[in-house]
């Protein structure tokens, strides 16, 4: 995973830039940096715009650890006797600027008869064609490589509920990963309803457009039944990458780690923190990599049947996991732990916990931006650690999953996405490091490691045709 963060959260800081006009004086410049500085910024240019013989204008580019820091320096920069404070602008928001994707044409549009075959005339003959044989749309249309990318904004990045128009820089960002990284055309799609049934209803709407459906930051419970819908009503891929990618990428992640640490998924005593979506998903598939022994917990303790209080989520776990009936805190259902998966809150998780677990422990803390534990904290402790954080080895990150799963549903026109796909996806996940190359700290491929995708697409692909739901089998892909 883990794209979850704290809301109001900035860990990885702030870049900017700073437009300054300098007296121009000996001295001015050092005295300008040296205030940046002392304020906490970190210059990484400086850029001149323009100069005369009285002044000149400067561009700082400043990067901070947080929002504190940043208005420190934004202060000490107003406060300068040396220089004039001109504008402040954060690069963040910069790239954002009238959104981060568009919208390009494929064929070109020079001359009439371009337009006649773009539109009318020409187009007439091709809408005939689909409407004699509707599959013909994956060939004809953008449908064949084009996934909505659908939320309700009630569960954005760990931010909570903020709504459709504040969760549309999130949906822009995914559809960007999808063309960078899989070559697949997405859309973000806000919907402004929180209605499970109003949902369902525009989804299924809007699908005569799409060949797939990527549901994104939409809260549990709601989130299990809107897929499971579609999923039933809908002949294209729907996919809820906040449970599923999740569970693939960290399913990746513990085929490579039982390999380091020399142990059997059957053999394991599994605790999981966080008993939501993307948990019931990483749950699931655990059980079927064989893993037999898992308890869930909440911040109330170990989940087990009988306990009160409990949702349709929590009551999953009631009944496929916990067979012993541990009950307790996490700090005590931990004991003898082999693995531990956090996709929960920061810092629940203690050095005295890892001390409780197994020989060599696992352990996924996946919270972001600051997970369960953080890895400086652990590493003395356990056998493989991974987060769902950049700057840390091991990172559980969703976008080497989905790319690559809608990247082969979409090549062999795949209507729905089995257990089987995701689980291949997992292995091509996992197999991306040779297992020569497995080390305590490289278990999980970089995102950026260009083999991922297709090894995925592939893996997906060929368990799709073998599943029996894919319209386009081998030769016929090929022949493209």
């Amino acid at each position: 995973m883990s794209t979850m963060q704290n809301p109001g959260q900035e860990s990885l800081g702030t870049n900017f830039i700073i437009r300054l006009k300098l007296r121009n004086q000996i001295g001015a410049l050092a005295s300008v940096t040296r205030a940046i500085a002392d304020a906490g910024g970190d210059i990484g240019a400086i850029d001149l715009v323009r100069s005369t013989k009285e002044e000149n204008v400067r561009d700082f580019s400043i990067a901070t650890e947080n929002a504190e820091v940043t208005q420190s320096v934004l202060d000490a920069s107003r406060a300068l006797e040396i220089a004039d404070f001109v504008h402040y602008s954060d690069r963040t928001f910069l790239m954002h600027l009238g959104g981060k994707i568009e919208v390009t044409n494929r064929a070109p549009l020079k001359t009439r008869d371009d337009l006649s075959m773009a539109y009318t005339p020409g187009v007439a003959r091709v809408c005939m064609a689909i409407h004699k044989d509707p599959q013909s749309a994956f060939n004809l249309t953008i449908k064949k490589n084009t996934v909505a990318v659908v939320s309700d904004g009630t569960a954005v990045l760990g931010l909570g509920d903020i709504g459709p128009a504040a969760a549309m820089p999130v949906m822009e960002g995914k559809a960007m990963l999808f063309k960078h990284f899989g070559d697949v055309d997405a859309f973000p799609i806000c919907l402004d309803t929180k209605d499970t049934e109003e949902i369902i209803k525009i989804v299924k709407a809007l699908a005569p457009t799409f060949g797939g459906v990527n549901l994104e930051d939409i809260s549990a419970p709601r989130c299990f039944e809107i897929e499971s819908r579609l999923k039933a009503e809908l002949d294209i891929p729907v996919f809820h990458d906040d449970q599923h990618g999740t569970a693939v990428v960290s399913t990746a992640a513990l085929i490579n780690a039982l390999k380091v640490v020399n142990k059997k998924a059957e053999d394991l005593k599994v605790v999981v923190m966080g008993a939501g979506a993307a948990g019931t998903a990483c749950s699931k598939m655990m059980m079927l990599l064989g893993v037999e022994n898992i308890i869930g917990c909440d911040r109330q303790g170990a989940i087990y049947q009988g306990r009160d209080g409990l949702n349709d989520a929590k009551q999953w776990f009631a009944e496929n996991t916990n067979k012993d009936r541990e009950k307790g805190s996490l700090s005590e259902v931990i004991s003898g732990a082999d693995l531990f998966v956090g996709v929960s809150a920061p810092g629940v998780l203690t050095v005295d916990d890892l001390k409780k677990m197994a020989r060599d422990p696992i352990v996924f803390a996946m919270a972001n931006p600051v997970p369960e534990i953080m890895p400086d904290i652990a590493l003395p402790h356990v056998g493989v650690m991974a987060t769902g954080r950049s700057d840390f080895p091991n990172q559980i990150n969703n976008v080497l999953c989905f790319p690559g799963i809608f990247r082969g549903a979409l090549d062999c026109l795949a209507h729905t996405i089995t257990e089987n796909m995701k689980m291949a996806a997992a292995e091509a996940i996992a197999n991306a490091i040779p297992e020569t190359h497995l080390l305590p700290d490289y278990i999980i491929p970089s995102v950026f490691d260009p083999s991922v995708v297709p090894l995925v697409a592939q893996a997906v692909a060929q368990a799709a045709r073998a599943d029996g739901v894919a319209r386009k089998g081998m030769s016929e892909e090929d022949e493209e």
